[in-house]
This record gives structure tokens, C-alpha cells and sequence, in this order.
């Protein structure tokens, strides 16, 4: 019976970045980046790849330069990749549906920092993950989010050997 409490108890840590996201949605960036920041430094050598997937993900969010946005998603990917990469006590079910929300960060963290090929790459893995998504109210939000980078980031179609569809016709002179 303990055990089965354990199970379903809700995950402290991620109850509070949950509270700090909300602190940060409510207009205090300054608060939450210093509160998730803080949380980073208690967890981050020890801490569930799944707990800094999430501090880091949503630390980006609160930065003002372009390139510690990204340096922060780049952690938040990274530490998804540990969770799927077959290692004792992954589970790539718990964070398969966060690839395309990462992916689409990282497209737009390029785009703030021209550079708009890496960004398309990024988009394009987005919108293979989508997939994975459920059909709910996230699952919509991302893929719309999806769909709008789409529009501001046009030619976001296969890249050649990028094992998504034909190779582009390049060109010719």
C-alpha cells in the first residue's frame, strides 16, 4: 500500500518548478529565473535527467540573451537524450512528448541568433515529434506553435540526407 502511495504521490521537485512557472507567467521573470536558478544549483549534479530537462527548459525561458536561451535548451535537450538513450532506469515514454517543445525552442532561439539553417533543422525534428503528441490541449498548442514558426521561417521543408522525404532539387545556373 506504501508503495503504491510512492507511485502516484505527486513529484515534489516538479511541483515546484510548477509553482515557479507560474510566478514567471505572471509577469515576475526576474523572481522565477533567481528561484529556478536556485533550484538548478540544489539539483542539477544530482538530480533526475527528467528534473533538469524541465529546470533547464523553462529556465530558457526566462533569459534575457538570446545565447543563454539556447545554452539552456541545448541542457534541457541534452538531458531528455539521457532519458532516451537506453541508459538503467530511462524511461523515453516520460519525456517523448517534450521533443517537439524542445526542438521548436531551439528553432526559435536560432532564429533570435540569425541563424536560420540550424533553426530550420530544429523545426523540422518539432514537427517529426509532433507525432508523439496526444490529441489534448497541449498537444494542439505545439503543434500550432509548430505551424506559426512554419510561416515566420519559410523553406522548413526536407533538408537533403535529413532522412525526411526526397532531397531538394538545388538550383541551377
Amino acid at each position: 500500500m506504501a508503495e503504491r502511495q510512492e507511485q502516484t504521490a505527486p513529484d515534489a521537485l516538479l511541483t515546484r518548478i510548477g509553482q515557479i512557472v507560474m510566478l514567471h507567467r505572471g509577469g515576475d521573470r526576474e523572481e522565477a529565473r533567481r528561484r529556478l536558478l536556485e533550484l538548478w544549483a540544489e539539483t542539477a549534479e544530482s538530480g533526475e535527467a527528467l528534473h533538469r530537462c524541465t529546470l533547464a527548459h523553462y529556465l530558457a525561458d526566462t533569459q534575457d540573451d538570446p545565447a543563454d536561451e539556447l545554452a539552456w535548451d541545448l541542457r534541457a535537450l541534452s538531458a531528455a537524450d539521457e532519458l532516451t538513450d537506453g541508459r538503467p532506469g530511462a524511461d523515453p515514454a516520460s519525456v517523448r512528448g517534450f521533443y517537439p517543445s524542445l526542438h521548436l525552442s531551439l528553432a526559435a532561439d536560432y532564429l533570435k541568433l540569425d541563424r536560420a539553417d540550424a533553426a530550420r533543422s530544429h523545426l523540422r525534428r518539432a514537427r517529426r515529434a509532433a507525432d508523439t503528441l496526444p490529441d489534448d490541449g497541449y498537444g494542439t498548442g505545439v503543434r500550432a506553435a509548430i505551424t506559426r514558426m512554419e510561416l515566420r521561417l519559410p523553406d522548413t521543408g526536407p533538408a537533403e540526407g535529413d532522412g525526411w522525404g526526397p532531397p531538394r532539387q538545388r538550383p541551377t545556373r
